[in-house]
Formats: structure tokens, sequence, C-alpha cells
């Protein structure tokens, strides 16, 4: 996960941010007790973000108390209590770093050392839970394949990213599962493909790394992608995303108040959607300016 899915936080109401925080808290002390307290460097947004939309729909829910951790040793602060689909989110975040580290090392993008914090805890989530280990090192090996292969088309690149996260809400949500929760977190894990890829399109571009957007457009830098029948395509593309996401999540039932998850999935995508649009990192645009 990268660390893309966040809150529109101007139209965050109060209560949800206090419960936004306390469940960054929770996934973060489920990383500690299953993973070891190394494995919290690699906490993501993401995940809390599956720690507050999974708790809800299988109607879990989370107790929140102020509490001191290594981070917060002086004040305390409100956290979700550790439950089991804590801990469970705890090893998919760390097995999902490990995993990102061994890929950084075999494309020469460094990792080796940041790999070395997260062995001990890849080991202790893989032994505990060694069904989500299986899911993400399989749909992380069809990524790896489908890249290297090159392939030019942004559906079949982001599909092993939709289909682990998938099945991950499928393991998770256990008897609460449904097709429509399935088609809603496969739409939200190819958002998360792409947007990366989106945001990496002028860095990959000079390392000719892959980049599906890059083989499949061939633009000389990400302003130019956005130009024309390319950027129509492109914002077709997360148009179409947005609206499996709107529709799939207006047939899922919520336990408890959905305005949190409301806010990330509706407000908080396409807005991220735009920042990273609007980014400009090709230096020979600046320049034109």
């Amino acid at each position: 996960m990268f660390g893309y899915v966040r809150t529109d936080t101007p139209y965050l109401f109060i209560k949800d941010d206090t419960l936004y925080r306390a469940m960054y808290c929770g996934v973060c002390k489920g990383i500690a007790q299953v993973c070891g307290h190394a494995a919290r460097m690699g906490l993501s947004y993401d995940v809390t973000f599956l720690s507050v939309i999974l708790h809800n729909i299988k109607g879990q829910d989370v107790k929140i108390e102020k509490s001191h951790c290594a981070t917060h040793c002086i004040r305390s602060r409100k956290m979700a209590e550790v439950d089991e689909l804590t801990r469970q989110l705890g090893a998919f975040n760390t097995l999902l770093v490990y995993y990102k580290c061994l890929d950084d090392v075999e494309d020469g993008d460094g990792g080796g050392v940041k790999k070395l914090f997260f062995k001990k805890g890849f080991r202790r989530a893989k032994k505990k839970y060694p069904k989500i280990e299986e899911i993400v090192r399989r749909n992380l090996t069809k990524q790896g394949v489908v890249e290297k292969a090159q392939t030019e088309s942004i559906d079949r690149a982001a599909d092993s990213t939709a289909k682990m996260l998938a099945e991950f809400s499928d393991l998770a949500l256990e008897d609460k599962a449904t097709e429509y929760t399935r088609n809603l977190f496969y739409a939200v894990g190819k958002w998360i493909y792409l947007i990366d890829a989106l945001d990496d399109y002028d860095k990959d571009k000079k390392k000719g790394a892959y980049n599906p957007f890059i083989r499949t457009y061939k633009a000389e830098c990400k302003t130019d992608l956005l130009k024309g029948k390319s950027g129509e395509e492109v914002q077709f593309a997360f148009r179409s995303l947005f609206f499996d996401i709107r529709e799939n999540l207006s047939q899922i039932a919520f336990k408890f108040n959905r305005d949190l998850s409301d806010n990330i999935l509706l407000r908080g995508l396409p807005t991220m959607t735009k920042k990273v649009m609007e980014k400009n990192d090709c230096k020979g645009c600046k320049k034109d300016k």
C-alpha cells in the first residue's frame, strides 16, 4: 500500500477526525503486538482506512480509550483497542512493506537496509497469519510477472493489486463478505495502484522503469499525458473507478455511522486524484511556464 487513501480533512466532522486518529493508533498498536515495534515504522494510512471500513461492515465495535505509547509517552491520547481484526491488519501492513522492500532491492532502488527493520516482523506475521501472507505473496508475484512483461494495459497492470485487496477483504469480513464488498475493495485496490503509477510517471520515465501509463500512452511527461485524447482516457479511467466505488458502497449495509467511510471514499479519493494530476514534476514543463 502506498499511503494515498486519505480523508478530505476540510469536510471531516470532528467526531470522525477523532475516530480516524484513534484507529490509526490502534493499527500501530496492532502491528507492534503481531510484528514487533520496529515494524510500526511501515504504518500506512491505507491500512488505517481498511480498519475503519472493515470494522464498520463487520459490525465490530471498537473501544476507544486514552493511553500512552512509545511515540506518545508524555501525553496520553485516544487510541482504539487492539482486536483480532486489527492484528490481521497489522500483519497485512507489515507483509506489504516487506515485499515492497524486496521489490525495491530487485529494481535497484535501495531498500536493503530498510528490509532489515521488517524482516523479523515479516516472519512473525507469516507464521501467525499464513493465509494473509499467501494472498499477498501470490498476488504480488503475479504483479511482478505482468510488469516484467511490459504490459500495455492499465487494467491488466492494476488487476493483481486489486485482487489482493479484494481477497484480503473476503478473509477479514468472513460471513459479512458479499459481491459488493469484494467489488468495492477491488476498485479501491485498482485505484491505489493507478494513482501511484500516475504520481510516479515522470520519475519512472526518467529511470526507464515500468509504468502502465508510460507503456500505454508513451507521453513525454505527465503533463503531456493529461492533455488531449490520452488525458480524456485517463480521466475516464478514474471516473469509472469512482462510479464503481459509489455504486457498490451504496449496496453495503453498515452497522455504525458511515460518515468517515464516505468522506474517505467519496471525497478523499477524488481529492487525492486531483492533487496528483495537478502536481507537476516535469522540469521542462516548469521552464515553459
